[in-house]
């Protein structure tokens, strides 16, 4: 509820600034924000992946006035995994790195709606166990995946901006305990974002 309202206040305040600067080839978009990542529901017969948050950052190259490439990036995101009717057994770390092809529908406007599509790499790393697994060595492979997003940057004045966002990331990791390979973990989650960025 408290994104929600924030980002109704950042919208709502919007509607009285002044016109955007218009994009055109050869600028950069800079975001930083938080994005919450929630693993699709069932990820596995055995385990489940829980939610994680992180600082994020993204920059758009923009090749023509409506076309750009983005590339996404954070600091790590740590989830908690969970036996299915459970506790947690283990947590995890990742780095999900994703290039993007964007298209933006109104570069000259205050509101800039976009999509975008592209390619995930997720690392996995600093998998520890605990609970009824602890003391057991639990391996995650990286994944490479599809990716989509729609997103919004709404002006604030001048070069400023806010951005909400949503994504989609195909991640499947093989996983493995003590060597004994546990299958694929099809985490595949959506991923919600708030940031501030600016235009150079």
């Amino acid at each position: 509820m408290k994104l929600a309202a924030a980002i109704l206040t950042l919208l709502g305040t919007a509607t009285v600034l002044p016109a955007a600067h218009a994009q055109d080839a050869g600028d950069w978009i800079w975001r930083m924000g938080v994005h919450n990542v929630r693993p699709k529901s069932n990820n596995h017969d055995v385990v489940n992946v829980d939610t994680g948050a992180a600082f994020t950052f993204n920059g758009t190259y923009l090749f023509a006035p409506h076309w750009g490439v983005e590339l996404l990036a954070a600091l790590p995101f740590e989830h908690d995994i969970e036996l299915n009717g459970g506790g947690t057994v283990a947590e995890t770390k990742h780095l999900p790195p994703t290039l993007s092809l964007q298209y933006h529908f109104n570069p000259n406007g205050a509101w800039r709606p976009y999509v975008g599509a592209g390619l995930n790499y997720t690392l996995f790393f600093d998998e520890k166990t605990k609970g009824a697994l602890a003391g057991a060595d639990l391996d995650l492979d990286p994944s490479w995946g599809l990716a989509a997003q729609l997103g919004l940057d709404v002006q604030l004045g001048g070069d400023w901006f806010a951005n909400v966002d949503a994504r989609w990331l195909d991640i499947d990791t093989d996983a493995k305990l003590n060597g004994a390979s546990l299958g694929t973990v099809e985490i595949d989650p959506y991923a919600f974002g708030l940031s501030i960025g600016r235009r150079f």
